[in-house]
């Protein structure tokens, strides 16, 4: 499997900024498939933002649930998600974050990537 465009690897965990317009269901993939090839190459650590994908909405509660599971399953445990998105997008609730963690998937949000990469750089890999 080839790096997803938009994706580096540092020591032990990758950074991933993809870019463009796309739907919902193409941002979701896109971030799936970083996890996939994390879990692949043994990266423990995925720093996602997202900040510069435009096309889409802010996910409802229900789509929030559906990607969460989707992209704990394609992590299988191996991976650690740290997410960076627009403060419009991220739920005061975290509620993505409870479905990850009832899922088996190590993940956060955040507005901003330097607290993104301190959180995900704290873990444990």
């Amino acid at each position: 499997m080839n790096a997803p465009m938009g994706l580096t690897i540092a020591e032990d965990y990758a950074r991933f900024y993809p870019e463009g317009e796309v739907s919902l269901r193409g941002a979701v993939e896109m971030v799936k498939g970083a996890i996939a090839f994390c879990r692949e190459q043994g990266v423990p650590r995925l720093l996602a933002d997202v900040t510069r994908l435009t096309g889409y909405a802010p996910p409802t509660l229900s789509e929030r649930y559906w990607f969460v599971q989707e992209w704990a399953e394609a992590a299988k445990g191996a991976v650690s998600l740290a997410m960076v998105a627009r403060p419009e997008y991220i739920d005061p609730e975290h509620f993505g974050v409870t479905v990850a963690l009832n899922a088996g998937l190590r993940a956060n949000v955040f507005a901003s990537d330097s607290e993104a990469l301190a959180w995900l750089l704290s873990l444990e890999s």
